[in-house]
C-alpha cells in the first residue's frame, strides 16, 4: 500500500489534538466529516471523491465507523461509500480486515492496551465498475471484512 498516495475520510474530531496526524488530515487533502451532519458529510465527501479522481489518489474510509469495543464490527454505513462509487466509478476497492485493533482502547485511552498483536489481511481487489447493483457490493465486502475478523 505504500506506492499509493492515501487519503482518509475521517471524523471532523481526529483534525485537531493529535500532533503531527491532525495537522496531515486538516491539510493533506483527506475528508473531515461531521457524523451528527449528513448533509454536511456527504457535500465533503462528494468534494473529496472529486480530488481523488483528478489527483488520483487512493481513499480509505471505515464504513462501520467507531471502534467497536468487543471485536465484532459495527454495521457498514452505506451512504459514503455509495457516494464515493458515484463520484469514481472507475475505482478499485480494496477491503482490508483488521484484528485486535479494538484490544488497544478497550479500557479508554488508558490503560492502553500494549503488546496486543494487530493483524491487517489485504483482501483481492474488486472493480466497481464490474458490479450494476452497488448496495449488494458493499454487502459482498462487508461479509468479506467480517467473515476474516478474528476473535
Amino acid at each position: 500500500m505504500r506506492k499509493h498516495h492515501v487519503k482518509f475520510v475521517s471524523k471532523k474530531e481526529l483534525g485537531k489534538g493529535i500532533p503531527s496526524v491532525s495537522y496531515n488530515l486538516r491539510h493533506g487533502g483527506s475528508a473531515l466529516i461531521d457524523r451528527k451532519n449528513p448533509k454536511q458529510a456527504i457535500a465533503e465527501i462528494i468534494q473529496f471523491s472529486k480530488y481523488i479522481k483528478e489527483c488520483n489518489r487512493a481513499a480509505v474510509i471505515f464504513p462501520e465507523g467507531t471502534r467497536s469495543r468487543n471485536g465484532f464490527p459495527k454495521p457498514f454505513q452505506k451512504k459514503g461509500l455509495l457516494t464515493l462509487f458515484k463520484y469514481i466509478p472507475n475505482a478499485v476497492v480494496v477491503p482490508i480486515t483488521i484484528n485486535n485493533s479494538w484490544k488497544m482502547l478497550r479500557y479508554g485511552k488508558f490503560p492502553m492496551g500494549l503488546g496486543n498483536h494487530i493483524t491487517f489481511t489485504v483482501h483481492e481487489p474488486i472493480k466497481i465498475a464490474t458490479f450494476t447493483d452497488k448496495e449488494a457490493l458493499i454487502d459482498a465486502i462487508e461479509a468479506t471484512i467480517t467473515s476474516n475478523i478474528h476473535l
